[in-house]
């Protein structure tokens, strides 16, 4: 499946944000890359401001146009806020869920381990990184994979208290799913209304 593999410093610069992680770039160029990135000056209509937001949010978790609209219809059609409900979705997928344990750096390297067969959900290997994670999951590493390096680098010094809807268990290497993200938990910048709004034309 096709799947953004360009410059990630070229797209923060686009939202003028480090939807990417930490972009030392960003600091020296605020501005849109381009010739003229730093002399555009134009006003966004209505339009562009709903569709740049849900352009980020894509880049942001790593999802493709018709995964996010089927996502969206989804939420859609479920009881609450539909996009509280969305980014919900988003924060649940096994991918993100991986990052946001700390096993892996990025969004992208979750993604990957995901792929590489390096994570189990209660027990079960999943290699699917848009695996829907429900409350009460365990998702943690796969035993041959809890030696690798990397996924002992990752892990190195981080703070598994942050996010409070996931509860880390040292001796799995992993963390119980304890319920969906209320949206006040969420730290990503995404404006989940102008999503909506673009969505409901």
């Amino acid at each position: 499946m096709a799947r953004y593999t360009g410059p990630k410093t070229k797209i923060a610069r686009k939202f003028g944000e480090a939807i990417y992680g930490e972009d030392k770039v960003l600091t020296k160029k605020n501005y849109p890359p381009g010739q003229h990135g730093n002399n555009r000056r134009r006003k966004t209509s209505e339009y562009g401001t709903q569709l740049k937001e849900k352009q980020k949010a894509k880049y942001t978790y790593g999802v493709l146009e018709r995964q996010f609209r089927n996502l969206f219809e989804r939420a859609a059609r479920t009881k609450g806020i539909t996009g509280e409900v969305l980014l919900q979705l988003l924060e649940s997928r096994l991918d993100n869920v991986v990052y946001r344990l700390g096993i892996a750096p990025t969004r992208p390297a979750a993604r990957q381990i995901v792929l590489h067969k390096h994570i189990t959900v209660n027990g079960e290997v999943v290699n699917i990184p848009s695996y829907q994670v429900k409350p009460g999951d365990v998702v943690a590493v796969r035993e041959k994979a809890k030696s690798l390096e990397v996924i002992a680098d990752n892990l190195a010094g981080f703070n598994h208290s942050k996010y409070p809807w996931i509860e880390w268990d040292e001796s799995v290497k992993g963390g119980k799913f304890l319920h969906l993200p209320q949206r006040e938990d969420i730290p990503e910048n995404i404006k989940e209304q102008l999503i909506v709004e673009l969505y409901s034309k």
